[in-house]
């Protein structure tokens, strides 16, 4: 089975630094795969955070430019997503996303909230 498992969730003051991290499982070839990090609200629909390419090419959402940073260890089979200066209105179950043309598989999501 395909298995996307995330951690590094948790309450965080306004202005402090959380990780994510996610990890794939090995029957998947991580290497050849894209990989990204969603994030929903309640009342809000699922926005993409960062995503980042097989060669390292990576997309940003305006509203975290400048403070996530996406990266990835493909000899851990991991993603990871650092966090910096974080606001309250980043508080949303994140999740962990790989994707290959048609072939899309999604993680169980890990909670950050953010407090003023």
């Amino acid at each position: 089975q395909v298995r996307l498992v995330e951690s590094g969730g948790g309450l965080v003051q306004a202005g402090g630094s959380l990780r994510l991290s996610c990890a794939a499982s090995r029957s998947i070839i991580f290497s050849i795969r894209n990989m990204g990090w969603y994030r929903q609200a309640p009342g809000k629909t699922r926005e993409l955070v960062a995503a980042i390419t097989t060669d390292g090419s990576t997309n940003y959402a305006d509203s975290v430019k400048g403070r996530f940073t996406i990266s990835r260890d493909n000899a851990k089979n991991t993603v990871y997503l650092q966090m910096t200066s974080l606001k309250p209105e980043d508080t949303a179950v994140y999740q962990c996303n790989t994707y290959r043309y048609n072939s899309n598989y999604w993680g169980q999501g890990t909670q950050v909230t953010v407090s003023s």
